[in-house]
């Protein structure tokens, strides 16, 4: 591995924000990258993103994170060739009825997974917390992915992710238009294998 590369993948480590309870009711921009960046779920064609089955597996079972589990919720997303963008909402638990969440136009909702759905199936509901969602969301993709394209055990997803708290309802809307526009700038995006090598060097998705 060379010097720029090593360099590309210290700068792609995963950003916690020290001392942050990742169960606390708000909203996370999350992004998460396949392993050594390849362009497994798509392309993009024009301005639009073309999501071939591999992509179909991870918006599907990206919808399906609120119906396993039961404080989590979606908002926008979108799936690109080698990585992808969401927003997630923690939702505060029956007995924090009444906080305000972290996001000023959000408050205490409660939500519950319909009676019958499977939450083993895509791992155990608690904790509530972004990292157990997230974690969870990408063994089920890995799997559903190598058992389409029969290679048991291969990597999908590159270790981690990356996670933005959103803190107001500006930064909430910036961040739905990133989300929004992110096939749209393709051509200079970081992750592009076919984008400048000074773009890979770039500090990763500030919002």
């Amino acid at each position: 591995m060379g010097k720029g590369t090593m360099e590309r993948e210290r700068s792609r480590r995963p950003m916690r924000l020290k001392g942050w309870d990742y169960r606390t009711p708000g909203a996370y921009f999350v992004t998460i990258c396949t392993h050594r960046r390849a362009c497994l779920f798509g392309e993009i064609a024009g301005d639009a993103m073309q999501l071939n089955e591999h992509g179909d597996i991870a918006a599907i079972c990206w919808e399906a994170i609120p119906a396993h589990y039961a404080m989590a919720q979606i908002d926008e997303f979108v799936i690109m060739p080698n990585h992808m963008h969401g927003i997630v909402f923690i939702l505060p638990s029956e007995m924090d009825h009444g906080r305000d969440m972290v996001v000023g136009a959000w408050h205490a909702v409660s939500l519950h997974a319909s009676p019958g759905d499977d939450a083993g199936r895509f791992g155990q509901p608690d904790p509530e917390s972004l990292s157990t969602i997230i974690r969870s969301y990408k063994s089920f993709v890995t799997r559903r992915i190598n058992q389409h394209r029969h290679t048991p055990g291969a990597c999908v997803w590159q270790r981690g992710y990356y996670d933005h708290i959103i803190r107001d309802d500006v930064n909430l809307g910036a961040v739905r238009r990133y989300i929004r526009d992110n096939p749209l700038q393709w051509a200079l995006d970081r992750e592009n294998p076919a984008a400048p090598a000074s773009l890979h060097e770039a500090p990763a998705w500030h919002i």
